[in-house]
């Protein structure tokens, strides 16, 4: 549960890899919050809350349940429609349709695929690749154990193109990059249905299957077996998607794209549907944001909507989604901000894990997380002037603080957080005003400060340190590995500075808060202190040329609160509810 050197390392690692989700706009949003709640629990992935079991092939991901699912009416207008949408328009410009027209694996299989046909002399187009991206298609994709989207399955409706593929299965068995696998064959009904491979760019490849109208695409032949022999489960889902069957939309609760009426309207119609799962959001740690299930965007005629799916917030408390003690806590001026319901389980699940490392005799005392259970409000915030790394979190307790709360937060804040050091180093108490603060200097390579400025430089292993800090005020928690951000925070609870709630629209449910001129300063700051000139000078110079622009453009938009509709009832798994972006 102690977290060392390595583990802070790791946060700071984990911050610079979220880069590249800006492209997708929305989704960064989500995971880059939940993400900080992981950093404020400060809990490795090794010790993350058990869950199921799930072994249905040999890469462990679960066919039925995607991470994302994308349904589309044409793949090749996909990255074009995205630009729909203005703030997607002005940040990404026409470059987002353009790296996806010229992408590696892209003009990799095309290439393959034109050497195919001109060697084997077979009568088909040299724009094979874009007829089929240009087809009806359904792609759902899972993380690997880096938490990359690295495996895919994808189905193409191929309407009256199916006969296309028959001359490349006829040149499988005298090619050098395409051949029939040995893998078991599909069986649909009494036809076999056989699996090939398509190996382009020195050492990638991509398997496909087709049967009737359907074409299935799969990264890796690993996702069919099961302990070296073919799984039964994979067989099933993927026998269903040849099949013609659409089984992935149930398991983010929404039926087949277009699904309620076949013959309905242009207006009515659904061009692309986006939908993300909190299992993938969540980054191993959805126990602890239950009532959040996953976020939608979808083109409709009308133009980009995007929803929120919530659980049953049951577990998360009554106020589960009055998120007005959030925005007056969180100090003015961040650049991006998250309100979300928190499990009342978490201090339970800590102080379990406190007394399960720890040498106190009395671990009862530590067991009973009663009088720490939480209303189920929480936030995070980032902000210009600190680090993707360092956010600021603010909870709320269920029911006023006394000595004997404050015991159990310092015996919390003393066994979680700390790292290896020359020889321990203690917790430092103090009172300011109304508030109780706790805090431990922490030894980094990224920490904030030089070792110049330690209380305890004697006692510090690394050259620079984090001043992490725990503070109550009243019912209000507050945490950061920035203690600055703390204090500015209970500067707002005592009136002394003004809180995002002065900026926000009045009696209205806001999860989402997101100021693009603040958040653009703390991308370059990030960027740039990750790509020093004397070390990386080629990926520098890119981010100067490239990123640059990119950043100016999302500063030069206006800030938005995303607001949920009010008097929300959630009584159902998959809840779909809409999202308004409100300009500020």
């Amino acid at each position: 549960m102690t977290v060392d050197n390595k583990n802070v390392t790791s946060v700071a690692k984990q911050s610079r890899s979220k880069y590249g989700f800006w492209a997708v706009g929305i989704i960064l949003v989500i995971s880059a919050a939940v993400w900080g709640i992981q950093h404020f629990l400060m809990l490795p992935h090794q010790i993350s809350p058990p869950k199921e079991l799930v072994w249905h092939n040999d890469l462990q991901i679960d066919l039925h349940h995607p991470d994302v699912l994308i349904e589309s009416e044409s793949l090749s207008r996909l990255p074009k429609d995205l630009l729909a949408i203005p703030f997607l328009r002005d940040t990404l410009t026409e470059d987002l349709v353009f790296y996806y027209q010229n992408n590696a694996d892209r003009l990799g299989i095309a290439g393959s695929l034109r050497r195919i046909i001109f060697e084997h002399e077979l009568t088909l187009r040299d724009n094979l690749l874009e007829t089929l991206l240009d087809q009806p298609a359904n792609i759902a994709l899972w993380h690997d154990e880096r938490g990359r989207l690295d495996h895919f399955m994808a189905v193409i409706k191929l309407g009256g193109l199916a006969r296309l593929l028959e001359p490349l299965a006829k040149v499988a068995a005298d090619d050098t990059q395409l051949e029939r696998m040995d893998f078991a064959p599909f069986k649909i009904g009494n036809e076999t249905v056989s699996v090939y491979q398509l190996r382009y760019s020195a050492n990638k490849s991509l398997l496909f299957a087709s049967h009737g109208d359907n074409l299935l695409l799969f990264s890796d032949i690993a996702m069919l077996y099961d302990q070296q022999a073919p799984s039964q489960d994979s067989s099933q889902v993927a026998s269903a998607l040849l099949s013609g069957g659409t089984p992935w939309p149930e398991s983010f609760g929404l039926k087949a794209r277009n699904a309620a009426s076949d013959n309905a309207s242009a207006a009515d119609k659904t061009a692309h549907r986006i939908s993300v799962s909190a299992n993938y959001l969540g980054f191993g740690y959805q126990r602890f944001v239950p009532a959040f299930a996953g976020v939608r965007f979808e083109m409709q005629a009308q133009g980009w909507a995007s929803y929120l799916a919530l659980n049953d917030p049951s577990t998360a408390g009554d106020a589960a989604f009055d998120f007005s003690p959030v925005w007056k806590t969180m100090p003015m001026g961040a650049s991006f901000c998250l309100a979300l319901p928190v499990s009342q389980s978490v201090p339970e699940y800590l102080l379990q894990r406190v007394d399960a490392i720890s040498d106190n005799a009395d671990s009862t005392e530590h067991a009973d997380a009663s009088s720490l259970a939480m209303n189920g409000i929480s936030g995070l915030c980032w902000y210009p002037d600190s680090h993707l790394y360092t956010p600021l979190f603010v909870g709320h307790l269920e029911s006023a603080a006394d000595a004997r709360v404050d015991s159990k937060l310092a015996a919390l804040f003393d066994t979680a957080i700390g790292a290896r050091e020359k020889q321990p180093v203690p917790v430092v108490t103090s009172n300011k005003n109304q508030a109780h603060l706790w805090q431990r200097e922490v030894s980094s390579r990224y920490g904030q400060y030089p070792l110049s400025e330690s209380r305890v430089q004697e006692s510090l292993l690394g050259s620079q340190f984090f001043r992490v800090s725990l503070a109550r005020h009243d019912r209000t928690l507050l945490f950061s590995l920035d203690d600055k951000l703390v204090n500015k925070a209970l500067q707002t609870l005592d009136k002394n500075f003004p809180p995002i709630a002065d900026v926000l629209p009045p009696q209205v449910v806001v999860p989402v808060y997101m100021a693009p001129e603040a958040l653009s300063g703390l991308f370059k700051q990030e960027v740039f202190a990750s790509l020093p000139k004397n070390l990386e000078p080629i990926f520098h110079n890119a981010a100067q040329t490239l990123l640059l622009p990119k950043l100016a453009a999302l500063a030069g938009q206006q800030s938005y609160a995303l607001v949920l509709p009010a008097n929300i009832e959630v009584k159902e798994p998959w809840q779909w509810i809409p999202l308004k972006w409100q300009g500020l």
